[in-house]
């Protein structure tokens, strides 16, 4: 039960940014340098930017330390692609669910 609880959270994660990443890319065009200015237009959203990098690369070096040490299987390093393509809200419930998935 679970498991398929971080699946939810893992596709609501993918739909609640990606909502406002498309609108931005809707308004502006596909100008990635205007997103990251964006994101940088005050001090909160700055910090924010900050706090959400800094765990995404933590996140990573977890991911593929249990993938290359504890022999997790190799799909949960899609985990880390939906980190940097989505975001944290989406890539930490994913690879929650592989990693929660049957010992094999």
């Amino acid at each position: 039960m679970l498991r398929w609880f971080f699946l939810v959270l893992a596709v609501v994660g993918a739909i609640m940014p990606m909502r406002y990443f498309l609108a931005w890319f809707r308004d502006n065009g596909f100008d990635l340098n205007g997103m990251v200015v964006a994101w940088h237009a005050n001090d909160a959203s700055s910090g924010l930017v900050w706090d959400l990098t800094i765990a995404a690369v933590a996140l990573t070096v977890w991911i593929v330390a249990e993938v290359w040490t504890r022999r997790a299987p190799r799909i949960a390093l899609l985990s880390v692609a939906a980190t940097f393509g989505i975001g944290v809200s989406c890539g930490l419930p994913l690879y929650l669910f592989f990693r929660s998935g049957p010992k094999r």
